[in-house]
C-alpha cells in the first residue's frame, strides 16, 4: 500500500525540524548506572566519533583512565563544507575548538599517534610518549590523497577553475571562488569522485546539483554544461536512489561519464585525463584514456586510512588493501583479531558508514561493547550500517536518503518525509537541524 503523506504547513515543518533536533538533544532514555573500573582506555582521534564516544564514556565509567590523542586544535563540522563551497555559509560555520567539546576528567594528548602495537597494547605519539591501554578505540578519520592526482595541488584551489571542497574550510571557501566565476560566466563544469571508499559519498552529487542550480539562475544561464565523471557504474550505491539521480541528471541535461577515474589534470590547458573502463562481450575489462575539457573542475581525491593505521597490522588483509580500513566486525565494530580494539567512524572497515549520521549510530554500539568487555560479558547492541545522506538537489530542496548495509531505505519519518522526493523540509534538516543534532551528538546526548 502506498504511504499517505501527511500535509504539513511550513510552520509545522519548522516545528518538526527543530523539534527533531530538540528530541535528539534532550529526550533521551535514562543512562545506565556508573561502573567502577581502573581500565586504561585510549581513543585515537578527537573528531566526531572520538569526541562523541569520550563524552558518553565519562558518564558511564568511574575511575577509568581515559586518554584521547589528537593534535588538531580545531574541530571541523564537515557536513557544512558543501554549503561553504556553494557560497551558502561562511567557512567559520564549520570551525570550533577541539577542547570546546571535550569533557573534564580525561587526558588530552595534543599529538598524533605515530605507531600502534596491538600485541604490546601500546600507542606511541609523535611527541615520543608511550601510552599503554587495556582498550583502544581507533577513530582518526581518514586522509585525502591529493598526491595521487598528478598535476593537482591544493595551492591551485580557487584559481583557474579548480575546486576541492573536501580539503577543509579554507579550501571549501576557495572552491566557491572558482565555482562562483563559473556560475557567472558559464562554460563546462566537470565534477568528479574517486574510486576509493569516501566520506559522505553524496557530497560530489550535492556540489554538482548546487552549482548547476546557482548557474541556472545566474549570469551563466543557458551558457554552461554539467558533466559528472565517476569510476563507478552508477551514481549512487543504493540502486533505487541511483535511478532517481539518473532521472534528475536527464531532466537537467547533465552528461554522465560513468566508469571514468580521474588520473591527472593539466591546469594550463584545462583538461582532465581519465581512465575509462569498459567490458566487452566476453566479459573482459578494457581500459582506455579519455581527456575531458573543463572551465570548472571539482576534484575529490582518493581517500585512505592514515599511514599509522596502515602500518599497525590492524587493517584488512583481503579487502581495501590499497586503503587500509580497520578490520572490524561490521555489527559490533570490534576488531576481529584484537578484541580489545574497536574501529569507529571513517576508518572502520565496513561496507557503509563514512558519514556523521553513521557515527551517531556507531558510537552507542562501541560504548555498549566496550563497557561489556570491561565487565567480562558480551555486548548486545548492533550496528546495521545506517547511513543518512541529505542529498541536496537545489538550493532549498533535498532528498533525505537513509539506508543500511543491505541498501534498504530506512526513513526516520515514514509517511511524513518521502525519501526520494525533493522537499523543503529535507533541505531544512540539512541546512539547520543537522548541526544542532551533530552538536548534541558530540556532547554524548544524541
Amino acid at each position: 500500500m502506498k504511504s499517505k503523506l501527511i500535509p504539513l504547513t511550513r510552520r509545522g515543518l519548522l516545528g518538526l525540524a527543530f523539534g527533531g533536533a530538540g528530541v535528539a538533544a534532550l529526550s533521551l532514555p535514562a543512562r545506565a548506572e556508573r561502573i567502577s573500573t581502573a581500565a586504561r582506555i585510549v581513543i585515537i582521534g578527537a573528531g566526531a566519533a572520538g569526541t562523541a564516544l569520550v563524552n558518553r564514556l565519562v558518564e558511564r565509567l568511574e575511575g577509568a583512565q581515559i586518554t584521547i590523542v589528537d593534535a588538531r586544535a580545531e574541530h571541523l563540522y564537515q557536513p557544512g563544507l558543501s554549503l561553504v563551497a556553494a557560497g551558502l555559509k561562511p567557512q567559520s560555520y564549520t570551525i570550533s575548538q577541539t577542547t570546546d567539546w571535550l569533557p573534564e576528567g580525561i587526558t588530552l594528548v595534543a599529538e598524533n599517534a605515530a605507531a600502534i602495537d596491538p600485541v604490546a597494547k601500546t600507542v606511541e605519539t609523535t611527541g615520543g610518549q608511550t601510552l599503554r591501554y587495556d582498550f583502544l578505540v581507533v577513530a582518526p578519520g581518514l586522509v585525502l590523497d591529493h598526491d595521487a592526482i598528478p598535476g593537482f595541488s591544493l595551492d591551485m584551489v580557487g584559481q583557474n577553475g579548480i575546486g576541492a571542497l573536501y580539503a577543509g574550510p579554507q579550501y571549501a571557501a576557495r572552491t566557491w571562488e572558482a565555482a562562483q566565476k563559473f556560475t557567472e560566466e558559464g562554460g563546462i563544469g566537470l565534477f568528479t569522485r574517486p574510486a576509493t571508499e569516501m566520506k559522505c559519498a553524496g557530497a560530489p552529487l550535492k556540489h554538482t546539483f548546487l552549482i548547476d542550480d546557482i548557474s541556472s539562475r545566474g549570469g551563466a544561464a543557458g551558457r554552461y554544461e554539467i558533466h559528472y565523471a565517476a569510476p563507478q557504474a552508477a551514481t549512487f550505491s543504493v540502486p533505487i536512489v541511483a535511478e532517481k539521480v539518473r532521472m534528475l541528471f536527464e531532466e537537467r541535461g547533465f552528461t554522465p561519464h560513468m566508469r571514468h577515474r580521474l588520473v591527472s589534470i593539466e591546469p594550463g590547458s584545462k583538461r582532465a585525463t581519465f581512465e575509462k573502463t569498459e567490458t566487452d562481450a566476453t566479459g573482459v575489462e578494457l581500459r582506455s584514456t579519455v581527456e575531458l575539457p573543463y572551465d570548472y573542475l571539482h576534484v575529490i581525491p582518493p581517500q585512505r586510512a592514515p599511514e599509522v593505521i596502515r602500518q599497525s597490522g590492524l587493517s584488512w588483509s583481503d579487502r581495501w588493501t590499497d586503503q587500509g580500513w580497520i578490520e572490524v566486525d561490521p555489527h559490533n565494530l570490534r576488531h576481529l583479531r584484537y578484541p580489545e580494539v574497536f574501529g569507529l567512524g571513517d576508518v572502520a572497515g565496513v561496507p557503509k558508514g563514512k558519514t556523521a549520521a553513521s557515527v551517531k549510530w556507531m558510537v552507542p554500539v562501541v560504548e555498549d561493547h566496550l563497557i561489556a568487555a570491561i565487565q567480562g560479558r558480551e555486548g548486545t547492541e548492533s550496528y546495521d550500517g545506517y547511513t543518512s545522506c541529505p542529498l541536496i538537489t537545489r538550493v532549498g530542496r533535498a532528498m533525505l536518503v537513509e539506508f543500511d548495509y543491505h541498501n534498504n531505505l530506512v526513513p526516520s519519518f515514514p509517511g511524513i518525509i518521502a525519501p526520494l522526493e525533493e522537499l523543503w523540509i529535507s533541505w531544512l534538516m540539512k541546512e539547520v537541524a543537522l548541526k544542532a543534532t551533530y552538536n548534541a551528538m558530540l556532547r554524548g546526548k544524541a
